[in-house]
């Protein structure tokens, strides 16, 4: 214990320095929870013949707010006394009430931490798998589909909600918001375990995705602002305009100076990790830069893996990072299941049944608003549009965080926050599925022309 105490209070910090070893000892019991749903479900899922994401996403719901309450936290409005871990650590660690609270949100704070690294490994290990290449051939088409998959449901969505269910302008704003959001994390790994994400498709579908979620940074700027004081912030919208772009541009064209010298760096080091330290300490960078430009870290991680992608150390960096992202992937999926209240579906409750009513029209316009992009695709044969569709409807945790902003401004009623947290709820669980009927059967031959084409790239 005394080689270790003096470092937990600073690993630590929201807790004090007597309950932190409990705190640990409380991270150690959800990672455990976590792992042990995700295999469980992914290898269920896995033998039903579905992505194995479904499966981890649907534990992630039975261990969580939803069922055994035995993954919970308080960002989806729960306290210590839901979780069941915290009597099991009360009795460990012989905990008082103030506490037990204060252990429950640091280890809530911990996990959720841990998650937000595992999409930023998810989105490096995506990048790293896509071809920067592809995506600019299809950049267009990309740009299309996020821009009618951002424009088709938000104006449907803040329309209906005004003139069908007379929701007021600006709760109607908020809402249509929300149904403009698409989770890359969630489709990108479906697109890989379907062997597509190096389909005309699946590079279509992440870069649109990559495109929506600047576009979505740019519409919560927008309510946001309307939230709080009832009109936009021009300025402030403007400078996420041009620093996504510039951001994304700049990675792209930084990318063609770097390689050559991230390969000499990798090439001088003697120790272990000599190529996957550095590409870590590059991604982790990338996505350090977009967060502090306002950005999701999501992007900077994404554009380091296409930057990398270019190199000719690609394939063995890939087969490195994939035991880092086996460990931390899926705490994000897990969780992402685990915050989401299957209690606002329960019609029993009579202040959910408004919910409902407007929930079922969101879910119409969520899914037909973003299955329409397949058709805004022009200039390619043969493409599976359906499938491009289907792909960006999962909105996953980007909806959530929407809904959480919104209801903690006090713009979103109860019902209407309920119908929100419904269609997100359906739409991150239907997308798997869907896309594995709209692909048809996995084909190991749709990455099969990228790999014949490898070879050429190398020098």
């Amino acid at each position: 214990m005394t080689l270790i105490s003096p470092v937990q209070p600073f690993l630590l910090a929201t807790a004090s320095p007597e309950n932190a070893p409990i705190v640990l000892s409380g991270v150690l019991l959800s990672l455990v929870i976590v792992y042990l749903a995700s295999k469980v479900g992914g290898e269920i899922s896995k033998a039903l013949d579905f992505p194995p994401v479904l499966g981890e996403l649907i534990s992630g719901v039975l261990v969580g707010a939803s069922a055994l309450h035995l993954l919970v936290f308080p960002e989806s409005g729960a306290h210590a006394s839901d979780s069941l871990l915290m009597p099991v650590l009360q009795w460990v660690g012989g905990l008082t009430p103030e506490g037990v609270t204060e252990v429950f949100e640091s280890q809530s704070e911990i996990i959720s931490l841990l998650a937000e690294l595992g999409v930023i490994i998810l989105l490096f290990e995506i990048g790293l798998e896509s071809d920067l290449r592809e995506l600019q051939k299809v950049g267009s088409q990309a740009a299309i589909v996020a821009c009618v998959g951002v424009a088709a449901p938000f104006a449907a969505g803040t329309a209906g909600l005004m003139l069908l269910f007379h929701v007021p302008a600006i709760p109607a704003i908020f809402a249509g918001a929300a149904l403009t959001a698409t989770s890359i994390g969630i489709t990108s790994k479906v697109l890989s375990e379907l062997g597509q994400l190096k389909s005309r498709e699946g590079q279509i579908i992440v870069g649109a995705a990559v495109i929506d979620d600047v576009l979505g940074i740019i519409v919560l700027a927008v309510v946001a602002s309307l939230a709080k004081t009832g009109e936009v912030d021009v300025m402030n919208v403007i400078y996420l305009i041009v620093s996504a772009t510039g951001f994304l541009l700049g990675a792209i064209l930084f990318g063609k100076f770097f390689n050559n010298a991230f390969v000499a760096i990798a090439d001088k080091l003697q120790t272990r990790g000599k190529l996957v330290i550095p590409a870590l300490s590059f991604a982790f960078l990338m996505a350090f830069f977009a967060n502090a430009i306002h950005l999701e870290a999501i992007l900077g991680a994404f554009a380091a893996g296409l930057v990398l992608d270019e190199t000719d150390r690609r394939k063995e960096l890939d087969g490195q990072i994939i035991p880092i992202a086996d460990i931390l992937v899926p705490i994000f999926f897990v969780t992402v299941g685990a915050k989401v209240d299957l209690g606002v579906l329960n019609p029993a409750i009579p202040e959910n049944r408004e919910g409902l009513a407007i929930a079922a029209f969101l879910i119409v316009v969520a899914i037909i608003g973003k299955v329409i992009t397949g058709w805004s695709v022009f200039g390619q044969t043969g493409i599976n549009r359906l499938a491009i569709g289907v792909g960006m409807i999962p909105r996953g945790e980007v909806g959530l965080v929407f809904a959480g902003i919104g209801s903690a401004s006090g713009v979103l009623s109860k019902p209407l926050e309920a119908a929100i947290i419904a269609m997100v709820i359906l739409t991150t669980f239907l997308a798997p599925p869907f896309l594995r009927l709209a692909f048809g059967e996995p084909s190991e031959l749709a990455e099969q022309p990228a790999l014949e084409t490898e070879p050429q790239t190398l020098p």
